[in-house]
């Protein structure tokens, strides 16, 4: 469900997308992965757990259990954005990747720019999705894990070949690049809070 409006939560476990303005591979052209993998470990620091990933070449998928902390979902998600997305306009200025950055620039509204915006980085709103069962979280889990396997992408063959991914941690039990949290693990977390 793409958001424009408040998420009306403040914990629970979520698979959340957000995607490349145009949909252009600014993950993968920056090497930009590890800018995410950044925002995860924000995330854990901040007592949230990331509980299975996949970062495309131009979108991310993640299943987050968010605690209550005080900020809104919309915020720590905004926050992301804006994090991952400075780190890579700043990589394609040492690229000298100028071609990008017109592309980019050229993607924003006048409104934005009057308030100093200089480049889309993301399209404007994120999909979100409650999980409240076992089932749906499965469901999200195989979604992700099979997206770079897919038609479009065929980036790998079997979903934990994929690096970039949480698949080699529930197919192989190895943990990948970044450590999750399994989501067995989530029913023995108080995600109110209230807990320390």
């Amino acid at each position: 469900m793409p958001v424009k409006r408040e998420i009306p939560f403040t914990e629970g476990v979520f698979f959340i997308t957000f995607t490349c303005h145009k949909w252009l591979n600014l993950i993968h052209d920056s090497d930009g992965y590890p800018f995410v993998y950044s925002w995860y470990k924000h995330l854990q620091k901040n007592g949230h757990y990331v509980t299975g990933y996949v970062i495309m070449p131009n979108h991310v998928h993640s299943l987050i259990a968010f605690r209550n902390n005080g900020n809104s979902i919309n915020f720590e998600i905004g926050e992301a954005k804006r994090f991952i997305g400075y780190n890579l306009i700043n990589t394609f200025k040492k690229q000298q990747r100028n071609d990008t950055l017109d592309l980019l620039a050229s993607g924003v509204k006048r409104k934005d720019k009057e308030r100093g915006k200089l480049h889309e980085i993301w399209e404007d709103s994120f999909d979100w999705k409650y999980c409240d069962s076992e089932k749906l979280i499965l469901q999200k889990l195989d979604y992700m894990h099979m997206n770079p396997c897919t038609k479009k992408w065929k980036l790998c063959e079997y979903p934990y070949e994929y690096e970039h991914s949480s698949a080699r941690f529930y197919l192989m039990e190895e943990q990948g690049l970044f450590d999750v949290t399994h989501y067995w693990h989530l029913q023995d977390i108080d995600l109110s809070g209230t807990a320390g």
